[in-house]
């Protein structure tokens, strides 16, 4: 096998001390959520709940693309690039007709150090992986639901051709190499024993660049994870990492989020505590230094349980944090920075 296997760590690799650096002058991670939408219904997920049950705040489906130049235009005033540009959203970021053309403007415009997309692949065709690869696409990341078509259907609920599907990603691969990443993950609880994992491992060890089985987790309200996992007081995050104290969340001091509607909120919890701000009224750079950010990063020092309800029965971060991103030793600094 080439690829790497990252299975029981972060994937993005080794991380600063967030309380050494912040508070930051310019967001390590920008997410862009270029649609509210999926094909894709995958048992662990909010897609699987009804419609009218979901949380999801938006005005938009989909992102105009003018309002999405106007943000990475603003994006330029930060006194440095983005380590980070994720386009990812609740669903498939491949469905946005313009997806190509959206990491090209980013590219030309150099806000950013890595360009990524997270996909289900379903809509990775030879056509748009080139398109990607050339528009300057730094990383790719697959999420897998499954090692065969059957697979597919039992936990997503849809009909591909899971060889058209390796394939493609093969193909991306084969066009990418020395240009872009290729990461594959898929999820433990879609697997079927250790015959199944070792199916993954053969099947996408030489067409990736790295690659792991990660664990799926209790994030999503409204979805009964007793069916899914059986035990859901997980002792790990989803990489496979030990939870570490989460008693202040990271989120808004490291990130910020951009919605299709150009709403920008502090965090991808799916019920928003807050919206920080307007793109279609304001520059990002100036939501991301306003006043009302600022208020919450304050109240969010104080625990994210006194934040309000979101942020009191949140476990998104709980399962995805890394150790390094704690903020406890920086709360009392951080805490006049945010009074001044």
């Amino acid at each position: 096998m080439k690829a790497i296997d990252l299975s029981g760590r972060t994937p993005g690799g080794k991380r600063v001390k967030l309380a050494d650096e912040v508070p930051l002058a310019t967001p390590f991670v920008f997410y862009v959520f270029p649609v509210y939408a999926c094909n894709f219904k995958c048992r662990y997920c909010i897609f699987s709940v009804e419609k009218a049950k979901r949380v999801f705040i938006s005005d938009a489906v989909t992102m105009d693309f003018a309002l999405y130049q106007k943000v990475i235009d603003d994006a330029k005033q930060f006194p440095s690039r983005f380590k980070v540009l994720r386009f990812v959203g609740m669903g498939e970021p491949l469905l946005h007709k313009n997806i190509a053309d959206m990491v090209r403007y980013a590219a030309q415009r150099q806000v950013a150090d890595t360009i990524e997309i997270i996909t289900n692949a379903s809509l990775l065709t030879p056509a748009l992986s080139e398109a990607l690869v050339e528009a300057g696409l730094s990383r790719l990341i697959v999420s897998l639901q499954g090692t065969s078509s059957e697979k597919y259907q039992e936990v997503s609920d849809v009909r591909i051709d899971f060889g058209a599907l390796v394939g493609n990603i093969g193909h991306f691969h084969r066009i990418a190499a020395g240009k872009a990443h290729l990461y594959v993950k898929i999820m433990d609880t879609v697997l079927t024993g250790k015959e199944d994992e070792q199916r993954f491992f053969e099947i996408f060890g030489d067409i990736c660049d790295s690659l792991a089985i990660e664990h799926t987790v209790p994030i999503y309200p409204g979805v009964d994870y007793q069916r899914v996992l059986g035990e859901v007081d997980l002792p790990v995050t989803q990489f496979g990492v030990p939870l570490s104290d989460t008693g202040i969340c990271p989120q808004p001091f490291f990130s910020m989020q951009v919605n299709p509607d150009g709403k920008v909120v502090p965090c991808f919890s799916l019920d928003y505590p807050e919206i920080i701000g307007d793109c279609r009224q304001e520059s990002v750079y100036d939501i991301w230094n306003g006043a009302r950010f600022n208020r919450f990063r304050r109240r969010m020092l104080d625990g994210s349980e006194n934040v309000g309800r979101v942020c009191a029965n949140c476990n998104i971060i709980k399962y995805r944090m890394s150790p390094e991103d704690s903020l406890q030793a920086a709360a009392a600094r951080l805490k006049r920075h945010y009074e001044g």
